[in-house]
């Protein structure tokens, strides 16, 4: 018997700029919300995100982050497309790696990785547009 990763708990200060956010750039849709927040999702078979409402603000580098690959596109393309999509660039100390640091609109660290990796799946068909 095993676990599976069921949801990813994140907290942010504005759940619904983050939901979008993560929805245009990981092609999830948002399927619940309430005052609590938002949940994400794609493929069945990955992880829901819960985009949670908080006033804490970070203080310190958190223990958990994305990495995300491209799909379709370079690590440069990329990157301009996230910060299209409302992405910052963030300089956490990083310094010359083979990775770029972003943040998204409500201030959640994320990494664009070199690697490309296959598209999931097509989403789920009975979430909300």
């Amino acid at each position: 018997m095993v676990s599976r990763i069921g949801e990813i708990c994140i907290d942010c200060r504005d759940p619904e700029a983050s939901a979008a956010f993560w929805c245009a750039a990981l092609g999830y849709r948002v399927f619940e919300r309430d005052h609590t927040g938002v949940a994400i999702a794609g493929d069945p078979s990955a992880p829901t995100i819960l985009l949670l409402a908080t006033d804490d603000v970070k203080k310190a580098k958190t223990p958990l982050h994305f990495d995300l690959c491209p799909t379709d596109s370079d690590q440069a393309a990329e990157v301009e497309r996230l910060i299209a999509l409302g992405a910052s660039r963030v300089d956490i100390g990083q310094g010359d790696q083979k990775w770029v640091v972003l943040a998204d609109p409500s201030g959640i660290e994320f990494c664009v990785m070199r690697r490309q990796i296959p598209p999931e799946p097509e989403p789920f068909h009975h979430l909300e547009p």
